[in-house]
């Protein structure tokens, strides 16, 4: 019996990474907000792997705390084992990754779900979506209960359509073996929404007591942690370790043996799954010569003894990925206990949505996460914060908040989306962003706590902190600016030891420390009134100081990109009517209707000239 149950503000579906980020997001923005989730018990479930972070994903864990996001907290929280990628490389990549336990991650995040002041969770399926007369969006669940929101935030992760393969066995499920998200999938489908199928994968989970680590290289975390919150005051402690394993010859054999009875190359498998994440018989199809594969066994938590092996997705049978497994030196008597499986589900093309995730044509619903066509949790997460920010907003009556590629990761993973669509799951890299030297881990409190605290998601508190962290910077960098250090035989010692040569004289500081060779560690000696302040001052300062003439150069372009990202487009603009204009460019412009002309520059298929022929029309129309 239907019955109508409760009206909000905001209405999220979903309560994985995104769902979560935008529930928060809306209600501590003063939204009237509502979570439905299938399983409340699995709030932040981390069905692929237990981790936060990685190359890039780490920069955006940084991003979201930054401004006002959860994931940082609970991963710190929760984390078992850190570690900083990259470290032998420069500072534009250095990202942070942490080794989760992942049941803990879960119950702490159903836990600040709770106790997030206006907002409701609630365990429901949702079936049905509607926008009435009255513009409000109308939710029906299973047990058909209706309930209205101004907004609609779509955070379904790999549920909708959800179906599982492994070998010849295939069957609908979510992920985990949840429950899968049928009824909604038709609904958005009858709404002409467009979607497409994509694919995941996750590798076998096996039990502790059946490895050999004796014979496996042991990865211990960084003697020295990084929290990914810079609200985290005491730096988490190193509880795990970590292994590696490499594949063998006789791996590879059982792998072509038994190819075809792959799901992905016997044709079963019709949805496109991600090119920087593929399954382990993918890699030994694509990389024939490659003479083994490495594989990270990683503990899921500290209270059970299930191992997760990272870099073997895979939806061969279970007799199959069984024999494999048990060619690998140290995982010879290895006993599964959860089988590896593909996931094929439904999403959206995300060039469908506006840069504020809002969908283009159905005013109040947004997109979040997998269901925007990305993959990994921390992509899933920052598109969940900007969403429920937006959807926030909107109940408000407030504009948009939108991050443009300079300000951010989430700003260049958001505008490759909705610009430039993607033809598999999207996956954050270092090397998608042209301003990647700006764009770092370590300055994300300082590119992004200030707009968090503009829009209300940032404390005061949290905003003076970074006030006091930018005139410590500032003190230090006259300080050493002011600070001669004087010639002595120790100091040349080390400079000719680090490879730079020696000094006629005595220098200031600074300009030691603009050497490349040279680090505030070198220096400790030599510096004797050197402050106590935290390390992370000195860190800034020795960045902007080697950089600078980097910094400089690409502070210059983003002026210029944001130079056409003031010139906006007015929405009802007629592409077909714009004389010079070339075909393929009018039908893209018309199809991602793009908010400003550094929009429009960035989408495939529209040339120099094009945008030379539009910037002349707005001219002339006085736009």
């Amino acid at each position: 019996m239907e019955y109508f149950a409760k009206e909000y503000d905001v209405a999220v579906i979903g309560a994985g990474h995104a769902g979560i980020e935008a529930g928060l997001a809306s209600a501590r923005l003063g939204s009237k907000t509502i979570v439905f989730t299938i399983n409340l018990d699995w709030i932040g479930n981390m069905p692929c792997n237990p981790s936060i972070g990685g190359t890039s994903k780490g920069h955006l864990v940084r991003e979201i705390d930054a401004l006002g996001g959860e994931m940082g907290k609970a991963a710190d929280k929760n984390e078992i084992q850190s570690r900083m990628l990259n470290r032998g490389k420069g500072p534009a990549v250095h990202s942070l990754r942490a080794q989760i336990d992942r049941r803990e991650y879960s119950k702490y995040m159903k836990h600040v779900l709770e106790l997030q002041e206006n907002l409701d969770v609630k365990q429901a399926e949702i079936v049905d979506l509607a926008r009435g007369k009255d513009g409000l969006w109308r939710l029906k669940t299973r047990l058909e209960a209706i309930y209205s929101a101004k907004c609609v935030v779509l955070a379904t992760g790999t549920f909708l359509g959800g179906r599982v393969y492994i070998g010849d066995v295939s069957y609908e499920s979510g992920p985990d073996g949840m429950f899968p998200a049928n009824e909604l999938s038709k609904a958005l489908y009858n709404m002409k929404i467009p979607l497409r199928r994509f694919k995941t994968g996750t590798p076998s989970r096996v039990n502790r007591r059946s490895v050999d680590f004796s014979v496996l290289e042991k990865q211990e975390g960084d003697e020295t942690t990084t929290p990914f919150s810079f609200d985290t005051d005491t730096p988490p402690v190193n509880k795990a370790a970590c292994y590696i394993a490499y594949t063998n010859d006789e791996t590879k054999k059982v792998i072509l043996d038994n190819i075809q009875y792959s799901p992905l190359y016997s044709g079963k498998i019709h949805g496109v799954g991600p090119r920087y994440c593929p399954s382990f018989e993918d890699k030994i199809m694509h990389f024939p010569d490659k003479k083994r594969h490495q594989l990270f066994v990683e503990p899921c938590g500290l209270d059970t003894e299930e191992l997760y092996l990272q870099g073997m997705s895979s939806s061969l049978p279970e007799a199959v990925q069984l024999k494999f497994l048990r060619t690998i030196k140290g995982l010879e008597h290895v006993e599964v206990m959860r089988t590896a499986y593909a996931i094929e589900y439904d999403c959206v093309d995300p060039l469908a949505l506006k840069p504020s995730l809002e969908f283009l044509d159905l005013d109040g619903l947004f997109g979040a996460g997998q269901f925007n066509g990305s993959s990994g949790y921390e992509e899933a997460a920052a598109q969940g914060l900007i969403a429920g920010i937006n959807a926030a907003r909107k109940a408000q009556g407030k504009e948009p908040f939108i991050l443009d590629r300079a300000s951010s990761y989430i700003g260049t993973l958001i505008d490759d989306l909705v610009t430039k669509g993607c033809s598999d799951p999207y996956r954050m890299m270092t090397s998608r962003s042209e301003y990647r030297l700006l764009l770092r881990q370590d300055n994300a409190d300082m590119r992004l706590t200030p707009l968090g605290y503009e829009i209300g998601l940032v404390s005061e508190e949290k905003y003076q902190r970074l006030l006091k962290k930018q005139e410590m910077i500032k003190e230090e960098r006259k300080r050493i600016e002011d600070t001669s250090i004087p010639l002595t035989d120790e100091l040349q010692q080390m400079l000719v030891s680090r490879g730079t040569s020696p000094l006629p004289r005595g220098v200031k500081e600074v300009e030691l420390l603009k050497r490349p060779q040279i680090t505030y560690d070198d220096l400790t000696p030599f510096d004797v009134n050197r402050p106590d302040i935290p390390r992370e001052i000195f860190e800034q300062v020795e960045i902007e100081l080697k950089y600078e003439g980097y910094i400089v150069r690409q502070t210059a372009q983003i002026n210029e990109m944001r130079r056409l990202e003031v010139k906006v487009i007015p929405p009802e603009t007629d592409y077909n009517k714009i004389d010079g204009l070339r075909l393929e460019a009018r039908e893209k412009l018309s199809e991602i209707r793009p908010m400003n002309v550094g929009q429009a520059s960035r989408i495939s298929g529209v040339s120099p000239a094009d945008i030379s022929v539009l910037l002349i029309y707005l001219a002339k129309e006085g736009k």
